[in-house]
């Protein structure tokens, strides 16, 4: 993969070289010691829904993390996605019970945390093109060239994310200890000799100070970012691309607002396949703008030219072409324009499955990552199976075996001698 060499737990060659990331076993245990603790010190890395929600579902069985941020909470692909909940869909394989558990618990949080944007929409299957001429479509506001409009699936739900992630976020503060530490860049964990994560080095921008925040579990769940837990663990793989996609904010008309429903379009002359959700909040959410760009690891590592969710920018091409096809299904609503544009970046695995568990060779290391499109809906089945995971040893939420790291690491041992799930002597 051309990546350079590692070795185990380290720090980004950012930080200065007098900070080891390895620590003398006598010097670890010290610093265990701090004070008889009954509960884990969790340092989560990454302030989107993956983040939020671990450490909100954390906060829920009494035990406080600490978030480290660069840019803002939900600043990036949290922060701009749909919102679109569908508890059926899927692929019927392994992620079939995050589709199931994740839908159930989103209802759940929207009355615990008191969201205002949860709510059940029909989604409808919408085709431009010759307008129809016999039958009234099944919203009056799909007003434009529209040659099919049809149920899709009637048992569908949305919840604007941002909303979300913050309600997450504000609850997992309320715990004694837990805290949040933004505009830092997060450079490295650093580990005992046994391999015990014992804390985590970050860069406070403003000041280009490093600190070591100590802790006894990391959580990597920085969305596409993520792939930077490849220089920090010896031998973890995480191969990630970030999928940067453009999305638009139109203002709702009454019609709208009264007859609410997803849409799911198919492909039109403007290479978009748009998906339309109206909002509780008086806007009109449309993604499936086409002409995603695929980014690859280079680009998100440090140096790279997209190492930040605040250097992300938006393709203007991709907004006029669904502004176009928009205003052609919808010309009441589509034809004064999005009154916003902006751009997300969706982490997405080779296999298209998320990456969730421990890191295969190291006590206290966890990454929750790489959701792709269904990051909004799977966030807490995830979390909580994740929660679960640190603080009992095992999920029951939601299986997450299929999810592991390992499974990119082990790709390259074929043969050898195995103990359970653990090599054991000489692989090749």
């Amino acid at each position: 993969r051309g990546t350079p060499p590692r070795r185990a737990c380290r720090t980004s060659a950012r930080a200065p070289e007098t900070r080891a990331s390895r620590v003398p076993r006598a010097a670890a245990s010290a610093d265990a010691s701090d004070a008889s603790r009954d509960k884990p010190r969790v340092v989560i890395l990454g302030g989107g829904i993956q983040g939020c929600a671990t450490a909100y579902f954390l906060a829920q069985r009494g035990v406080p993390s600490t978030i480290v941020e660069r840019v803002e909470i939900a600043a990036a692909a949290s922060g701009k996605a749909g919102g679109f909940l569908a508890g059926g869909w899927g692929d019927g394989g392994v992620t079939q019970e995050l589709h199931r558990v994740s839908f159930a618990l989103h209802e759940t949080l929207a009355e615990t945390l008191g969201l205002t944007t949860y709510r059940k929409i029909p989604t409808l299957s919408v085709a431009g093109g010759t307008s129809l001429s016999d039958q009234k479509p099944p919203v009056s506001w799909l007003d434009g060239d529209v040659a099919r409009a049809e149920l899709m699936d009637e048992n569908t739900a949305q919840v604007t994310p941002a909303e979300l992630v913050r309600r997450m976020h504000e609850e997992s503060q309320k715990l004694q200890g837990a805290r949040t530490v933004i505009g830092a860049e997060s450079i490295g964990v650093a580990c005992d000799e046994d391999n015990r994560v014992i804390g985590v080095d970050v860069r406070h921008e403003s000041s280009n100070e490093i600190e070591r925040i100590a802790c006894d579990v990391v959580v990597v769940a920085m969305g596409p970012w993520s792939v930077r837990a490849e220089t920090w663990f010896e031998g973890l793989q995480v191969p990630m691309t970030g999928i940067k996609s453009v999305s638009l904010l139109f203002e709702a008309s009454d019609a709208v607002a009264n007859e609410p429903a997803a849409l799911f379009c198919a492909e039109d002359e403007n290479a978009c396949h748009l998906e339309v959700y109206p909002r509780s909040t008086g806007e009109v959410y449309i993604c499936g703008c086409g002409g995603s760009e695929y980014v690859d690891e280079s680009r998100l590592l440090p140096g790279g030219d997209l190492e930040s969710a605040a250097k992300v920018t938006t393709d203007q091409s991709r907004v006029a072409a669904a502004s176009k096809s928009f205003a052609g299904l919808s010309k009441s609503v589509g034809a004064g324009g999005p009154r916003k544009t902006q751009t997300c970046m969706r982490p997405c695995a080779p296999d298209a499955l998320p990456v969730i568990g421990a890191v295969p060779g190291y006590e206290g290391a966890f990454i929750n990552c790489a959701h792709n499109c269904w990051g909004i809906l799977w966030a807490p089945a995830s979390a909580k199976a994740l929660a679960e995971l640190i603080l009992d040893g095992a999920a029951t939420t939601a299986k997450l075996d299929a999810f592991s790291p390992r499974r990119f690491s082990a790709a390259k041992k074929t043969r050898g001698r195995k103990m359970r799930d653990e090599d054991v002597g000489e692989q090749w």
